[in-house]
């Protein structure tokens, strides 16, 4: 059994970096993408509403693995060459953009009809109903349903080790594979997953006891 030394740390950070860079461009780029589908998924319009609910449905109805698979295969399947780092970053935008655009829809449906009904009474479009009275409510509604699905989607980048990215979790493999120390490895690398997922765990929690409250 080799030893777990300071190579082997950085490694482990090097995954790490990657690891919440991909989470990071997932949920930004999801949640881009998520707002639109959440305002498509709650228009007058059906043929709107059908069309987001049906991508909803693909990407909440399959494994994010196979997902992950059908975007990198797909994409060379198409004559385009991309590296690992790009398939798995679309990949995992369109995955949050869907969740996201699910939890986004219920949080606008949730905001009271009161709010929306005094808004076109004051005369104010579309844009400026949304922007200003409807979404900073929604927003505020859905956050302990957005952290959790974010502390779900920085343990989903594990599975993009499949398409050969290195993240924390393929780092730790590798490390184990060089050291032959599966349990000391994996206990730091499931350490730093803690480190990582707790705080937003109990930061989404603590928000949705204080908003039950509030409602009472």
């Amino acid at each position: 059994m080799g030893p777990i030394g300071e190579n082997e740390f950085f490694f482990l950070m090097q995954g790490l970096k990657w690891t919440v860079l991909l989470a990071i461009v997932g949920f930004i780029g999801g949640g881009i993408f998520g707002i639109l589908i959440a305002l498509l998924r709650t228009s007058k319009t059906k043929a709107a509403r059908r069309i987001t609910a049906g991508y909803i449905g693909v990407f909440q109805g399959t494994p994010l693995l196979m997902q992950l698979f059908v975007v990198y295969y797909g994409v060379a399947l198409l004559g385009i060459e991309v590296n690992a780092w790009i398939a798995v970053a679309i990949a995992f935008t369109l995955h949050a953009s869907a969740f996201l655009g699910e939890i986004w829809r219920g949080s606008i449906e949730a905001v009271p009809k009161g709010q929306t009904e005094a808004a076109n009474a004051l005369g104010l479009h579309y844009v400026s109903r949304m922007k200003d009275v409807v979404l900073p409510q929604a927003l505020k509604i859905s956050m302990p349903a957005t952290i959790g699905f974010l502390v779900q989607l920085i343990k989903g980048t594990s599975l993009a080790a499949i398409v050969g990215f290195i993240e924390l979790t393929r780092a730790g493999q590798i490390i184990s594979n060089q050291t032959y120390r599966p349990l000391l490895v994996f206990g730091i690398v499931g350490a730093i997953y803690f480190i990582i997922c707790w705080p937003l765990s109990h930061a989404g929690s603590g928000l949705e006891k204080r908003m039950a409250k509030a409602a009472r």
